[in-house]
């Protein structure tokens, strides 16, 4: 076989491996992430899987919620500083994504109200997470709630099927939004193959 030829059959060949690789990237994506998994990445103004390094016990975050919903009650007044109950987590940027840098330790402040509409997090915890871009007063939460949080193993870099169910911790508020959409068998998926189908959903 001339040597053109022979380049050419392994150009072929490196391509069909590449679209094929993509393919099953995508496919793992879906069924990790749920058949909005390319919305869900466009929509993300932050996306990295990390460590929580401090999250709010439970008790506090209730205890937040309830005082927002005081303050709601005696109307005080929308978007002035101060009157917004946060929720502040920090985050060590294990492999950035999008809108982070490697090794960066994020800090982020949620609106009481949104923390409860998802799955707590704790500290120690590794998780791929999908964060909404920074609204005017600084605030973000996960994108979709909880889908937009996928809980890894130990290493952080493989997806967590344990980490998938359901969590009774949430005290029974917002049952809907603190079950993600995810199938059970999540089993072998590393954050590098999420990772992929996530950077090209961005770039289509």
């Amino acid at each position: 076989m001339p040597l053109s030829r022979r380049v050419m059959v392994v150009v072929l060949v490196s391509l069909s491996s590449c679209a094929a690789a993509q393919q099953s990237d995508q496919v793992i994506a879906e069924r990790v992430l749920g058949p909005q998994w390319k919305q869900l990445s466009r929509r993300a103004g932050m996306i990295f899987a990390g460590t929580v390094l401090t999250a709010p016990p439970l008790t506090s975050a209730a205890q937040s919620v309830t005082a927002q919903t005081l303050a709601t009650d005696r109307s005080v007044p929308a978007g002035v500083p101060g009157t917004s109950p946060a929720i502040q987590l920090r985050f060590r940027v294990d492999r950035a994504i999008a809108g982070v840098e490697q090794g960066q330790i994020l800090t982020i402040h949620e609106w009481a109200g949104a923390w409860s509409m998802h799955r707590p997090m704790r500290s120690g915890q590794h998780i791929l997470i999908f964060l909404y871009p920074l609204g005017r007063l600084g605030f973000t939460s996960p994108v979709g709630g909880s889908l937009g949080q996928v809980a890894l193993d130990f290493t952080g870099r493989v997806v967590s099927k344990e980490g998938q169910e359901p969590l009774a911790a949430n005290g029974g508020q917002n049952e809907s939004h603190s079950q993600p959409s995810v199938p059970a068998d999540t089993r072998g998926v590393s954050v590098v193959q999420l990772e992929r189908a996530i950077r090209s959903a961005r770039e289509e």
